[in-house]
């Protein structure tokens, strides 16, 4: 099959469903006729740009760029990711270092470069860490403030 159908597949199979994992994304692909690997998968996810996001019922799933719906719901989400995974902050000149619990990092930076701050240059999210680099000039307590901001009950 082509890739543009797997690729519309995959799209389809993410906004209307809750999916956690990668090997059920297969599965559900599979029982749509597409039969391809898990690496394949992998690299149309890095292409479609697809992320993950904290969910109460599932722990986390897959959203596209763009795609997160702009309701209640949504912001009761991020803030819900934001306030049970943030542990700790830590600076160092003009960056910032957020520990989180495992897999709570990518919706607390998603909050972050949701504020489109001048100042901060941007983030980089793994598992459970975050790194934010602010702009040269940006002091340590501006950069605190900014991000108190962006957090809900002052949690940093």
């Amino acid at each position: 099959m082509n890739r543009t159908k797997r690729l519309l597949a995959i799209i389809k199979l993410i906004k209307n469903s809750k999916i956690s994992n990668q090997e059920e994304l297969l599965s559900k692909l599979n029982e749509c006729g597409f039969k391809y690997t898990q690496a394949t998968l992998s690299r149309d996810l890095k292409y479609l740009k697809a992320g993950k996001i904290a969910d109460e019922e599932k722990g986390k799933i897959y959203f596209l760029p763009g795609e997160l719906p702009e309701d209640p719901s949504t912001e009761d989400l991020v803030t819900n990711a934001v306030s049970k995974g943030f542990l700790s902050i830590e600076y160092s000149g003009n960056m910032a270092v957020i520990k989180t619990l495992p897999g709570f990092a990518s919706g607390i930076a998603l909050r972050i470069d949701g504020m489109k701050a001048f100042e901060i240059i941007g983030t980089i999210a793994g598992d459970d860490t975050i790194l934010i680099i602010a702009r040269e000039g940006i002091n340590r307590q501006y950069l605190h403030n900014m991000l108190t901001s962006a957090m809900p009950r002052d949690l940093i």
